[in-house]
């Protein structure tokens, strides 16, 4: 039985990433599972715990029954009180533990896969207790353990696979949700448009068309006089997308043209994770 074609790239994106972070944490040293990550308030260890977590609710094992601390000052909302109930149950566990359970999960999603036989409009069980679909699953899974494949590539110092295909995955994840944050979070004029010029191992020119209702639409051809441009490299929009950096921090790296109000309240919109 093989996927859905749909389903593939997704299945695909996910065990390039998975594998990735499986090679780079196995021969870890305890100590250096407690580095830091650009991903707030998470260790090596937490970002490890996270992935194996989300894969192991895809596989239908019941969630952790365990109370989290107060003092975890990065947790602020719901959303985040729930991913990290997979995080903070494994704080104390060693480094052989947390590299034979992320093996154990990886060979156990890989079976599941495999033998996956549901069509992509299939409805499922997602975070929060949300029914999604299966296809929407599966693409945003290559999109989550892609970024932290980067969290922990950054944390350790091996940089890499930024063009690999979990980062293509993610262009068309984060740019689906452009055309909301030009026209409705930045609240950029009606009947103009915004140009994002983005260069370096994954490159693309987007332009974001807001219409007379103020609604966005994304476009691959380049507007002529767009009332703001903004340029920068594809590791810098990641890191600005999933709320790596702030815009501050990396002012240098991002090139602006035209409304300048607009492409600030634009960078302040950029991130989509909450």
């Amino acid at each position: 039985m093989s996927l859905h074609p749909t389903l593939q790239p997704y299945a695909d994106a996910w065990t390039h990433s998975v594998d990735a972070i499986s090679e780079m944490v196995q021969p870890l040293a305890e100590s250096e599972w407690n580095r830091r990550t650009p991903c707030p308030g998470w260790s090596v260890r937490d970002v490890v715990s996270h992935v194996i977590g989300l894969d192991c609710e895809l596989l239908g094992d019941p969630r952790p029954i365990h109370s989290l601390p107060r003092d975890l000052f990065h947790v602020t909302n719901e959303h985040q009180r729930y991913m990290e109930m997979q995080v903070d149950v494994r704080r104390h566990h060693t480094a052989p533990e947390m590299t034979a359970e992320l093996e154990y999960t990886v060979i156990r999603r890989n079976r599941q896969m495999r033998n996956e036989n549901r069509e992509p409009g299939a409805t499922v069980r997602g975070p929060m207790g949300r029914e999604i679909t299966l296809e929407h699953a599966y693409r945003t899974r290559a999109f989550d353990v892609w970024v932290h494949e980067q969290d922990l590539r950054t944390a350790l110092g091996r940089p890499g696979n930024l063009d690999s295909p979990g980062a293509y995955v993610t262009r068309d994840f984060l740019l689906d949700v452009l055309p909301k944050i030009v026209a409705k979070d930045a609240d950029a004029p009606r009947s103009s448009a915004v140009v994002f010029d983005v260069h370096g191992p994954v490159e693309f020119l987007r332009t974001v068309r807001v219409d007379i209702q103020g609604r966005g639409t994304l476009e691959t051809a380049p507007a002529l006089g767009p009332v703001a441009s903004l340029s920068l490299d594809w590791e810098t929009y990641v890191r600005l997308a999933c709320g790596r950096v702030t815009p501050e921090a990396v002012a240098d790296r991002v090139k602006t043209e035209g409304d300048q109000e607009l492409a600030e309240a634009i960078l302040r919109n950029f991130a989509v994770t909450p």
